[in-house]
Formats: C-alpha cells, structure tokens, sequence
C-alpha cells in the first residue's frame, strides 16, 4: 500500500474508533429519577391518562417488588422458563422473572425479573382493558378485582379464565393461556346482557420506567420496535419526546425492548390497531394500542384475541415464532450486515453444539474464516512482500526527486509497473475485513447465548469486556479508559507486531500515526466483548504466519 492507501487505511479504522468507542469513553450523565406514580388509562381513548401531581411523584419511594406483590390476591404462572404471577386486580402482568437467567455471575444470583409491579424499582408491567364513548358503562380499570374461574395456576396445560361483572348486565372475561415458552394468549370477551347494544374498543398498553439506567449508550437498539403494515419501525427511547408518536396497522406487532429482554403485543392479522408510544416523564415510557370499535348487541358474546410476548431474545427461538407472526426475529437489532450477523450466530451456534465452549467456538469460528479468505489474503500479502522488498528504491526514488512530486509520482508508478506491484491490492482484505468485524461485534452484543458464557481462565462471560484489568492484578487505581485487560493487551501486541511487518510509510506523519494505532486500539478493544477480542488476536496470529511465510518465499527481511 502507498502513503495515499495507508491514509485511508487510518481513516477508516478511527472512524470506526470514533463511532464505536466515544459512548464507552464519554459517557452521558446519567439523570437519577424518582419513582413514578401508576398512569391509568379511564378515557375513550388510549392517549389520554390521569396522572397523580408532580410533587406527589418526587416524593414517592421505590418499594420492594416481595413487598408489593403481597399485597394483592394473584393468579400464579409457572411453566420450565416463567415463573410469577398476575395481579387479580386490574388483571396486570406484572410479575414475571425468567428462570434460565440470572442477573449475576454469583452463584446465589437471583433470576433475571422482567416484569415487576408499579410502585417498585424500574416498573415494568402490561394489562388490558376495554375503553367507550358512553360514560355511563362502567368499564373494568386497574382497580378492577377479577375472579378466578376454575383452574387456579397457569401453566401451558392449564389455561385460566378471568370473569367480572360490572353489575349492568355485562359480564367481561378475560381467558389467559401461555405455551411452553414466554407467549401468552389473551381472549377478551364481553358477554352483554344489558338490554340494549354496547360498542368498546380493546386497548392494551405497556408501562416502563427506566429507572437510573441509561439506554442512549447502547451499541444495541433499545426502544420501541414494530413491524406494522408490514414495515419495520425503531425508535430509541432517546428519540421519545414530549409529544407522543402515533401509528396505525393491520396485523403486526409493537414492543418495548431492552439488550436481551423485551415485551410484546401481537395482533391478529386482519386486527386493526391505532398505537401511541408517549414519554410519560423522565426515563417513563408507555406504549398502547387502541383496537377498532366492536360493537355488542344485547344477548351476544363478542371476543378479540391478542398475544403477548414477555421474555429473552433467543435467536432461534423466535425465528420459531416467526413462521406464524411474521418478522418477529426482528425484535433482534441485527445491524446492517443482517445478511452477515445471522449467519455468523448460527455458525457460531453449531460450533458450540460440537465443542461445549463458545470462547473456543469462536476461536475456531476465527480459523475456519480465516481459511476461506486464504487465497484472497494470499495475494494481498504477496503484493505487500513485494512492496516491502522495493522499499529502499521508493526512498530512493523520493531523495532523487524531492523537490518535484510530478517526478516523483511518475517513478514510482514506472517501478510499480517494472515489479509488478499493485499498491492498491493490499487493502482488499481490508475492506473485507470491516463488515466482518461489526457482524461479529453485533452477535457478541446482541446474542444472549453468549451473554454469561464463559471461556478459560478469568474470562467467565465472553460477552463482557475483560474483567483482568490493570487495577484489578496490580491493585492501583488506573482511569477506566486505560483500565485494560490481559486479553486487549494481546491483541495490541499482535497488531504492533503486523504493522512492523507491512511496507512503512514515508511520510513521517503517518508514520507516527501508524506507530499509535496498536495503543488507539488496544485502548478501543479494552471495552469491547472479550469474546471479539479474542476472535481478533487469532485472526491477527494467523494473519502474521501467513504473511511471514509469504514475506520468506519472496526473500524480504
């Protein structure tokens, strides 16, 4: 590569430094909120709410989810992944830990809790109701009790039904079923005995709060996401002002998602839907549908049925799903190298079904890519060992003709031609290189089969940045930007040695620059998934014996 290539070679990989790393390296403030008050939907439509006063908000305390759950009589969930409960009061989803995840490494971890009851830390919950014109019908709301209709706990082989009468002559029931995994099944009914015809809408809505987290630092889509008439849509919680964002569709989906985690509403296919996604207060979300008016006669039953989905993002699992609700992989922040990171988890996948540990999965994942590169990278090294060995007629050729560049370009071109060198062909491997990277850096961040996956050694999540930092085996304190691990180091050391390798440039700038990259780097990839980081040191291991063999067979030093 001549001096022009090496400059673009540097701008591209800092401006990757600059995407990926500025949000690990300058953090955003993160805005300590106070717990906010339930939002109760009472109107005909689901955008308006009754909210408690602001100061009432400031002073309200989180209380503890046990503490809370106590309170109320519950209807219990429980099949091998779910276990919780639903509150009988306003029919609320809010209980809800997923018991394949833990929260920690520790042994006496608790599992992973996604839905949790208003009033708590990070509330998190989803309920459903009916919504009219007429306010004289009395409606059920979040201070509805509902009563328990046969069986007493939902499991995937008993469903449980749910009955209220609102004293009017119209009974409402509500027939929850949950399958072996995280989807729940909701039948609204409305039994009308009232002597005259009734219209309601069915809403359904999810409430979030954030707490003191900060999403906006994400390397992963977290937010709002749904595929409505059949296109996909994304907005970061960031992205969610003040005023609310409204949507219609037929059919498709709506979720509020987190990295690993995420809750759902699924429509029918022929379900119309009007859908507002509003920012309640700071770090306080709420996303809620309206469905189509669905009038009643006197004397009839009429039902709309909804999914809910409120668990982990496991890859194949909704891809499963995926065959009856359509795109439903996408819940999943694949990237723009869809076509890539996919593929790359499935592999990845069937290499951990041979091997039982993803760190040498991936390993071997990094040689068998490496592999199929061979001739491609054949050539380009080739290339490069030839423009290392004319080196010393480059330099001589810019002493000759140091005060006329025109000169000089066209000796240096002339010498190309006469040695048959392209110096362009060493960046092709390169360019190749760069979607391969972020594919991989996106199944490592996304894949929650790799969260909490360990390795050898120290190395107990692969999905996590190296836990052997400077501070933590020299106990000192070191600024968490140079705070780095055993493994980054590695890589950095593997990367100054590939560069002493390649044809150094000229220009004493870029020589400098080209000096510092290892540390920009290995600085950069201290915050990176230790499994990516790994991945790297091989594929530059790799990259330096094929080169060093090539360099051998062409006669350079």
């Amino acid at each position: 590569m001549n001096e022009d290539y090496r400059g673009l070679y540097a701008a591209i990989f800092l401006s990757a430094f600059v995407v990926l790393g500025v949000n690990y390296f300058f953090p955003k403030p993160v805005k300590q909120t106070p717990v906010a008050e339930e939002v109760v939907i009472t109107s005909e439509t689901a955008a308006t709410e009754e909210n408690k006063s602001e100061s009432a908000a400031e002073e309200a305390k989180p209380v503890d989810v046990a503490t809370v759950v106590a309170q109320d009589a519950r209807l219990p969930i429980k099949n091998d992944v779910l276990k919780g409960s639903i509150r009988l009061k306003g029919a609320r989803f809010d209980n809800l830990s997923l018991s394949k995840y833990k929260e920690t490494l520790d042994a006496d971890s608790p599992d992973v809790s996604l839905l949790t009851p208003a009033k708590t830390e990070s509330a998190f919950f989803a309920e459903y109701g009916w919504l009219s014109a007429d306010k004289s019908l009395i409606l059920p709301n979040s201070e509805t009790v509902w009563q328990v209709e046969g069986n007493a706990e939902l499991t995937p082989s008993t469903p449980v039904t749910l009955t209220w009468n609102n004293g009017q002559g119209i009974k409402f029931i509500n027939q929850v079923s949950v399958d072996e995994n995280y989807l729940f099944t909701l039948e609204q009914t409305v039994e009308n005995n009232s002597g005259k015809a009734i219209t309601l809408l069915p809403y359904g809505r999810f409430y979030k709060d954030l707490g003191s987290s900060d999403k906006s630092r994400s390397v992963v889509h977290e937010g709002f996401t749904g595929v409505m008439n059949d296109k996909l849509k994304e907005v970061r919680y960031g992205s969610i002002k003040d005023k609310p964002q409204e949507f219609e569709t037929t059919g498709g989906w709506i979720s509020l998602n987190d990295k690993y985690w995420f809750g759902s509403f699924v429509f029918s296919d022929n379900a119309q839907a009007k859908i507002n996604l509003r920012k309640v207060k700071d770090n306080v979300y709420q996303l809620d549908y309206k469905g189509q008016p669905m009038q009643v006669l006197s004397g009839v039953k009429s039902s709309v049925s909804t999914k809910l989905y409120a668990g982990a993002k496991e890859i194949k699992l909704l891809d499963k799903y995926a065959d009856s609700i359509k795109k439903f992989d996408l819940n999943i922040d694949f990237g723009w190298y869809y076509f890539l990171t996919k593929p790359f988890f499935y592999i990845l996948d069937f290499l951990y079904g041979l091997i039982g540990n993803m760190g040498w999965a991936i390993l071997l994942f990094a040689a068998i890519l490496r592999l199929s590169m061979f001739p491609l990278a054949h050539k380009s090294y080739d290339n490069m060992s030839k423009m290392k060995k004319i080196q010393p007629k480059i330099m001589a050729l810019q002493a000759m003709y140091k005060d006329d560049k025109m000169a000089l370009q066209r000796a240096t071109m002339d010498l190309y031609r006469r040695e048959k060198v392209n110096p362009a062909a060493g960046c092709l491997p390169m360019f190749l290189q760069i979607p391969i990277f972020f594919s991989l850096f996106k199944v490592l961040n996304i894949a929650i089969e790799i969260r909490h996956a360990p390795f050898i050694g120290w190395v107990k999540d692969l999905s996590a940045p190296d836990p052997l930092t400077i501070s933590t085996w020299a106990h000192i304190y070191v600024p968490s930007v140079i705070d780095i691990g055993v493994w980054p180091l590695i890589y950095g050391l593997t990367m100054f040695i590939q560069n002493r390798l390649n044809p150094q440039p000229a220009n004493k700038d870029q020589a400098r620059m080209f000096m510092l990259m290892p540390i920009i780097f290995t600085i950069m990839f201290a915050h990176f998934a230790v499994g990516l980081v790994i991945y790297w040191i091989l594929n530059n291991i790799l990259s330096l014996i094929q080169q060093k063999i090539i360099m051998h067979k062409n006669g350079v030093k």
